[in-house]
């Protein structure tokens, strides 16, 4: 296992030298989550421009090693509780299990042990005796939400402390696929949130950045108020917005394009989701 300090701009996959779970110093949650990475062939069904994983494909999950990622998990989350990893690596501040998060390097829903990995998850907490408090968080685009395991997944997740992170970067078709490059309707998208706000907890996840030197559109805000406003309306309350900008370089193609936005614009955004009742957590 590497010795390298970790820091927020540091989210090396391979920095606990296992195959699916790798540790990251989370800025966004103030400590240190668990990552668990089961897209270790960087395959994705969607391609975010501002996506940082390397050599990046479309495509799903491979199988997991469901023995080797038990084992993984029990021994990382060992470590933190009882060895010196938070000492040894990482920053003074942030030396707290957050949560342990289904991340890595593609759409987690595209696995097809999800809901065996959400038992091995539900399993080594118990043995290990992690804090209730400790969060489970799924980082997903929502597209796969409409399967029945993944369902299942996520009501299993729900008992764990669980909180779903639903990726909406825009709230067109156009702008998904400008931003996402991916085709998919605004119907389903609405569809595939209503199911996962009903079975746990979640949050919806923004990224906002500029293209080519420009700010979002004042329609994109528009399209996505809108969008968040019909759903308050109907009843299928989310927990609030993670409104993000960028924080390391994208690895695609249109990486030259992107840049971070000013906090204040940020800011300014934020402020007309409030309005419409819900809270913003805002990362510059």
């Amino acid at each position: 296992m590497s010795n390298k300090p970790l820091s927020t701009i540091n989210h090396d996959r391979d920095s606990a030298a296992l195959r699916y779970v790798y540790p990251v110093v989370s800025r966004r949650a103030g400590g240190v989550s668990v990552g668990i990475n089961l897209n270790t062939n960087n395959a994705c069904n969607w391609r975010c421009i501002y996506c940082q994983v390397p050599d990046l494909t479309r495509g799903a999950a491979p199988t997991v090693d469901l023995v080797v990622l038990e084992n993984e998990l029990r021994g990382f989350l060992n470590e933190l509780l009882h060895g010196d990893f938070m000492h040894s690596r990482v920053p003074e501040g942030a030396r707290r299990i957050n949560d342990i998060a289904l991340s890595g390097n593609g759409e987690p829903t595209s696995s097809a042990e999800f809901v065996q990995v959400m038992a091995i998850i539900a399993r080594v907490r118990r043995e290990v005796a992690l804090p209730e408090t400790v969060k489970t968080v799924l980082i997903t685009n929502g597209s796969l939400l409409y399967r029945r395991p993944i369902q299942q997944g996520l009501r299993d997740m729900a008992k764990l402390n669980g909180e779903v992170w639903f990726k909406l970067d825009r709230a067109s078709e156009a702008g998904i696929q400008r931003v996402n490059d991916i085709r998919i309707s605004m119907s389903k998208v609405r569809d595939n949130l209503i199911a996962a706000i009903s079975l746990c907890p979640t949050w919806l996840q923004t990224c906002w950045f500029a293209l080519d030197g420009e700010p979002p559109l004042r329609q994109d805000e528009d399209d996505y108020l809108e969008f968040v406003s019909a759903l308050l309306h109907d009843g299928h309350k989310p927990q609030g917005v993670l409104l993000y900008s960028l924080a390391r370089p994208s690895l695609q193609a249109e990486a030259a394009r992107l840049s971070a936005l000013p906090a204040e614009h940020l800011q300014a955004f934020a402020d007309r989701i409030v309005k419409l009742g819900l809270p913003v957590k805002v990362s510059p």
